[in-house]
């Protein structure tokens, strides 16, 4: 019995060592901060992405619109102004360590209200409003918020601002399972098709496949948050079939801005998961060349 007592002990000690409480403050202090610098700062690998493409664009046309893409960024981040008109509907990718516990108010309000702020103080579009009435919710509010529960005691938070331009050229759909690789390479090169000048290329193009219906389409948006440049490092196959149509697309002769050349993607990178022996999912997110996201872990 007394060893069962100090066991138990030993336990809660343990438990009370590792368990974090973080306030809800902190979180909306950075959300707010994550969506302020997501829309006026854009991402270094993406920044090097379209300076390499500079050089590889033959088109006079395309090499222009490149350099006003590239020095469209910088006055943004110098200025602290946004990229684009567009600042986007709020999506957040949370990972919270089971070891947190969110003190001081509700975790999904602190979130809404570190968005809320940010695009009041940020001077941010508002571009939020009901489906049918259209009328806008004036806060930028409901984000979409993705939580994934993991190991640990740390919150990692992702603010992905998602432009509608880009976002209305995504789409989904159920294949069979015999149509393999070719249907899903298929299937993604006729959107990027369809897309055309629609979604600002260079792009990037987010894939999804496997799990469900929902879960394909997280997969593909999830997809969009690798650095531009690296393949995926868990599955030569993707690695290869991400290769395959990274080319495709750029024969394709859509080029910046729509308006012909070399570059029309800046990268594919795809995510997989298995799915019901049955179906064969595949979600395409596209994502134009403001490929904007920034991260922190408290």
């Amino acid at each position: 019995m007394q060893k069962s007592a100090e066991n138990r002990n030993s336990m809660n000690k343990e438990k009370k060592t590792r368990l974090r409480r973080i306030n809800c403050q902190q979180i909306t202090v950075a959300v707010k901060k994550l969506f302020i610098d997501a829309n006026t700062d854009l991402g270094d690998d993406i920044v090097a992405s379209l300076q390499t493409s500079l050089k590889k664009e033959e088109s006079t046309t395309g090499r222009q619109v490149l350099e006003k893409i590239i020095e469209n960024s910088e006055i943004a981040r110098r200025n602290k102004m946004p990229i684009c008109q567009d600042t986007g509907l709020a999506v957040v990718f949370v990972e919270i360590g089971q070891d947190v516990h969110v003190v001081g108010g509700d975790f999904r309000p602190a979130i809404e209200e570190g968005v809320r702020q940010a695009y009041a103080e940020g001077f941010l579009r508002k571009s939020v409003c009901d489906p049918l009435s259209r009328e806008n919710t004036k806060d930028n509010t409901p984000a979409v918020i993705h939580v994934d529960i993991v190991a640990g005691n740390r919150l990692k938070i992702i603010a992905m601002p998602k432009g509608g331009g880009s976002e209305n050229m995504s789409a989904a759909q159920m294949l069979t399972p015999v149509s393999g690789a070719e249907g899903i390479k298929k299937v993604v090169v006729e959107k990027v098709l369809q897309a055309g000048a629609n979604p600002c290329p260079p792009i990037i193009v987010g894939v999804g496949v496997g799990g469900t219906l929902e879960q394909a389409c997280i997969l593909a948006k999830k997809a969009l948050l690798r650095p531009v440049g690296e393949g995926n490092r868990s599955d030569r196959r993707l690695a290869q079939m991400e290769e395959e149509l990274y080319q495709s697309i750029n024969e394709s002769g859509i080029g910046p801005a729509g308006l012909g050349g070399r570059v029309t993607a800046l990268a594919v990178n795809i995510e997989m998961m298995p799915c019901h022996i049955a179906s064969l999912p595949v979600a395409v997110n596209i994502q134009c060349h403001v490929a904007r996201h920034k991260e922190v872990i408290i």
